[in-house]
């Protein structure tokens, strides 16, 4: 293989991950962006005091959010992350009905669907929340208009060759930079449920 374009091919995906980890959740704090879920003013979904396994109705509450604060226009999806997305395949959407699911097949492989639109995973959202006494095991799920999540690139990704500090050892460090901020433009395109309980 062509190691040279393995390692940046690596290094690039490896960034386009703390890229979505700050768009997502970032603290706004120590160089993160102040991610969506840390984003003043956008709808919130409870579950409960310690947290609550997701319902259809926590999902109809997220689309109604949105919608309450004249947001539910654009490109609409939820996102969620894989734990959330297995309880949801597993979530009746009136239980006792023993009828389909709240997360059903979506039109390609890898969407799913949830009330209509497409609903997507990454594991850089959270299933690490704490709500009271839950412990640090509770997820986030989000529904909103995406193209309202701006993403700023200040620059090309750099990739820089340091053969100064392992010199002592004979070996070099590669070092990759991406700069990017992340701004909500309209905070009611967004409602997030941040206390899902997967187990």
């Amino acid at each position: 293989i062509d190691v040279e374009a393995f390692v940046r091919a690596d290094l690039a995906a490896v960034i386009g991950l703390m890229i979505q980890l700050g768009a997502f959740n970032g603290a706004g704090a120590s160089n993160e962006p102040t991610g969506l879920l840390n984003t003043s003013g956008i709808g919130s979904v409870a579950g409960g005091t310690d947290g609550l396994a997701p319902t259809y109705a926590h999902m109809v509450g997220l689309e109604t959010a949105v919608a309450n604060a004249n947001g539910d226009v654009g490109n609409l999806a939820f996102l969620t992350n894989s734990k959330v997305r297995g309880k949801l395949r597993k979530t009746q959407v009136f239980s006792g009905t023993n009828g389909i699911p709240v997360w059903t097949k979506g039109r390609e492989r890898g969407i799913g669907d949830v009330l209509g639109y497409d609903a997507v995973v990454s594991n850089t959202v959270p299933s690490n929340l704490v709500k009271g006494s839950s412990g640090a095991v509770c997820s986030a799920q989000i529904f909103g208009n995406w193209s309202e999540l701006l993403l700023g690139m200040w620059g090309g990704l750099d990739v820089m060759l340091d053969p100064y500090t392992g010199s002592t050892s004979g070996t070099k460090r590669v070092v990759a930079l991406q700069d990017v901020d992340v701004g909500v433009r309209h905070t009611g395109s967004f409602a997030a449920m941040k206390d899902a309980l997967t187990t």
